[in-house]
């Protein structure tokens, strides 16, 4: 068996999933950034919008893993920003 050059892809592109897909990762990128520069709350805010793009992939997909793993990082993510609201009264602050 020779071994190829390239490699095939199997998922198809710019399907309205595959859209979804990439800017739900760039979100989530940036919203790494955010967190690793401690810039809170508004890296929650950047997370739980990534999460929810791949949320609705894994509900186009039917992928109940995804479906599990992105609906609970949601909620956990959402309880901060609620925390966060309850005790500062806002989201961002105005400079």
């Amino acid at each position: 068996m020779a071994v190829k050059d390239t490699l095939d892809k199997t998922t198809p592109t710019h399907t309205k999933d595959w859209y979804i897909k990439w800017a739900a990762s760039v979100v989530l990128l940036f919203g790494m950034l955010l967190t690793a520069n401690n810039v809170y709350p508004l890296n929650l805010l950047f997370h739980v919008v990534g999460l929810s793009g791949w949320f609705c992939v894994a509900l186009i997909w039917n992928d109940r893993a995804l479906i599990v793993i992105n609906a609970v990082s949601i909620a956990i993510l959402m309880n901060g920003l609620f925390r966060y609201v309850l005790e500062h009264g806002f989201l961002l602050r105005a400079s």
